[in-house]
């Protein structure tokens, strides 16, 4: 009878030291996923050209705080093929980029095609096999060449929209498609020779206009994430002040249409991209509107003119600077300055605090960043990578 309770007493024990056992190890493996998880989120950030023409030159990047680099831009010829797009500096910087994997091993570098200015092609680089393969070809010669990781495709737009000079069709939505899955394929071949496996990338907008002119689901088929510019949601376009990148739309009255950027996350989410892929663009810039009336602390105002202005000068000009008040909206959640003529909407480190962490809450892909150069002492970069790795 002794040796019976014995023994079930040492079965007990034994239960309970596998169950303490067995806690430990569900433990330390959430902690492993959660850490799997941060160190998954990516940190895009565009590195352009002429930042090294005002002294910001690539050795000066925060290697350690980013996982993607693209740099801006690279032009397409009219041979259909990509180009430096800046020859004077292109080759220094690159070499200066890639070097940054010494500080950070993990860090990946892109070339970004296109942007704003260089999109005027893109729509005779698409719609043949023939275009399709001239165009992606010399994608891959290039990456190959300057010993890169991937292409970043920045069409400013397909179908519409950019500037006036680009070339456009309707058949662009579906071309933009086909161009994409050939620059796969051809990224796939060559990556089996090199044993690597190379990126492919583009940047969006996040208005629902831009969405209807691409096919999001077939794409999200043959790209490792897309960059989405969540920005300039209200800018030089428009008649009134507004906020250059609201986090989310409020219920203020105002004189013009309302978007978000988490109605435009939403809005990519409702196509068929998956979380992951979604990388959320965060400003490391500002709009500058003048001759802005003293009403409503200048929001939703008439303006003569805007200009574009970095952080680096906001810093340094503006935001302590006496007669500029600083607000910030409880509902969007941006600042704006403003000193009775002069309206400011910017993102700040208290901002971007707000947006990491929607990121994270929304189990999102990262953050993307335009651009490196415009940032003051690393304050926003700093504020992301806190954010998201908390």
């Amino acid at each position: 009878m002794r040796m019976h309770k014995d023994i079930s007493k040492l079965l007990l024990l034994s239960i309970g030291v596998l169950l303490s056992i067995l806690l430990i190890i569900i433990i330390v493996f959430n902690i492993t996923q959660t850490n799997q998880e941060v160190k998954a989120k990516k940190i895009v950030g565009y590195y352009a050209a002429w930042s090294s023409h005002s002294g910001f030159s690539p050795e000066k990047i925060d290697a350690e705080k980013l996982t993607h680099i693209n740099y801006a831009f690279a032009n397409i010829g009219s041979d259909l093929k990509i180009t430096l797009g800046f020859p004077d500096v292109d080759e220094k910087n690159i070499k200066q980029l890639n070097s940054l994997k010494k500080i950070n091993p993990e860090l990946k570098i892109l070339i970004s095609v296109g942007g704003w200015s260089w999109s005027e092609s893109f729509s005779d680089a698409a719609p043949t096999e023939e275009s399709r393969s001239i165009f992606s070809d010399s994608c891959v010669d290039f990456i190959v060449k300057y010993q890169l990781d991937g292409i970043d495709i920045d069409w400013e737009y397909p179908v519409g929209g950019g500037l006036p000079t680009n070339i456009t069709r309707n058949e662009d939505k579906q071309n933009f498609t086909l161009l994409m899955k050939k620059l796969r394929e051809k990224l796939d071949a060559r990556g089996k020779i090199d044993g690597k496996d190379y990126i492919l990338t583009f940047a969006g907008a996040t208005d629902i206009s831009y969405l209807n002119n691409i096919e999001v689901k077939k794409l999200s088929h043959y790209v490792d994430y897309v960059n989405v510019m969540s920005y300039d949601i209200h800018g030089p376009m428009d008649q009134y002040t507004d906020f250059n990148s609201p986090l989310f739309i409020n219920n203020d009255v105002s004189p013009q249409d309302k978007w978000s950027v988490d109605a435009g996350i939403y809005a990519w989410l409702k196509e068929g991209l998956q979380k992951n892929k979604i990388i959320v663009g965060i400003p490391f810039y500002g709009h500058l509107y003048e001759d802005v009336p003293d009403i409503n602390h200048g929001l939703y105002q008439p303006f003569s003119r805007l200009n574009q202005i970095s952080y680096a000068d906001l810093i340094e000009y503006y935001i302590n600077t006496p007669g500029y008040k600083h607000y910030f909206h409880t509902k969007s959640k941006v600042p704006w300055l403003f000193n009775g003529t002069t309206f400011i909407s910017f993102d700040g480190e208290k901002s971007i605090k707000i947006k990491a962490n929607y990121v994270n809450e929304k189990g999102l892909g990262g953050a993307m960043i335009w651009e490196l150069g415009q940032d003051y002492n690393n304050k926003l970069l700093n504020t992301i990578y806190d954010g998201l790795n908390e």
